[in-house]
């Protein structure tokens, strides 16, 4: 059948217009992010959780060729920050750096009033990596290894005590996981923050500490404390000559605090991959990388599907530890 040239222009118009609306969608998704990102961080300006996030802002901003907002919002240990998120609109411009063990420790220990949870009200993006801590004693101590201390701990009950940065902190926890772990009993003695514990420590007013690395560090290369073991899989790298905690002789023993992205349930797969990809190239630079051990992050990269099967571990593991040490909600 012959066309008019005027139905043969129709035509060819039509299947320009279909060929175009085919075309339009791949290029409109692939231009995420049209806008700027904004990074929250549940903490306060000048901390080491702020200072991961601005290290982590700037990586996203440089290899997503957009601006990324990097925005305080803290309170209650950050679940403030993070239930803000969780509340944001799905669409890949409101993402959360996480202090992941935190936030577990938090949904956990305020169960009945908590504003998020972790496995239901985010989409997990990236974890970016953990901060280890360390076995810390005064020198007054009669224990050179971590052996020696159980061995103390079990033969004078009540004698020991640990400090730590706060009721429901991971220092606290994880001075928890090892009464469980080690069957032991120290005096838990709790402070408002690490700073405090860490002067009293120094100071001989209590026996211990389950501290981070980074807080920790500097007071045991200047021998005002001994380091026994440190808690992760792995020796710290800034701390290499003392052993992990599974290396002095502590099976089953593993903390570590953990660092994330996280963006509001809900928010388009292809955004989050973008996000993902993203950090995952970010933390193969050897500048960022060294940025981040500076606030005592050893970067270890997972991506989505793998953080949200850690981030649910990690949950599960504090709500072990809570029930089995018969940790109640803090008072106020």
């Amino acid at each position: 059948m012959l066309l008019s040239k005027t139905a043969l222009s129709c035509r060819i118009a039509f299947t320009c217009l279909l060929t175009g609306a085919a075309l339009v969608g791949p290029i409109a998704q692939a231009q995420y992010p049209e806008q700027p990102i904004k990074l929250l961080v549940p903490y306060p300006p000048g901390g080491a959780t702020d200072v991961i996030g601005r290290v982590v802002g700037q990586a996203l901003a440089e290899r997503l060729n957009t601006t990324v907002v990097v925005e305080n919002k803290s309170g209650a240990s950050g679940s403030i920050g993070a239930a803000d998120v969780a509340k944001s609109k799905p669409d890949g411009y409101t993402i959360l750096l996480g202090a992941l063990t935190s936030h577990s420790i938090y949904q956990n220990l305020y169960a009945k009033n908590a504003t998020y949870d972790l496995n239901k009200d985010f989409s997990p993006v990236a974890i970016v990596g953990r901060v280890p801590l360390v076995f810390v004693t005064h020198p007054s101590v009669q224990a050179d290894s971590l052996s020696a201390l159980i061995a103390a701990a079990k033969k004078s009950p009540g004698k020991y005590s640990m400090a730590s940065a706060g009721n429901g902190s991971p220092q606290q926890m994880a001075s928890a996981l090892f009464g469980i772990t080690a069957d032991v009993d120290f005096i838990s003695v709790p402070y408002r923050g690490s700073g405090p514990a860490m002067t009293d420590l120094v100071g001989g007013q209590v026996n211990s500490m389950i501290e981070t690395v980074p807080a920790a560090q500097s007071f045991i290369k200047s021998g005002a404390l001994n380091a026994l073991a440190v808690t992760s899989a792995a020796r710290a790298p800034t701390l290499p000559d003392v052993p992990t905690a599974k290396e002095a002789g502590l099976d089953n023993f593993e903390v570590s605090s953990m660092f994330g992205v996280l963006a509001p349930a809900g928010t388009p797969p292809e955004r989050i991959n973008v996000l993902a990809e993203a950090v995952e190239n970010s933390l193969q630079d050897k500048s960022i990388q060294d940025s981040l051990l500076a606030q005592g992050v050893v970067v270890g990269y997972e991506n989505p599907e793998q953080a949200g099967k850690t981030i649910s571990a990690e949950i599960q593991k504090w709500h072990d530890v809570i029930e089995k040490a018969n940790i109640e909600e803090p008072a106020g």
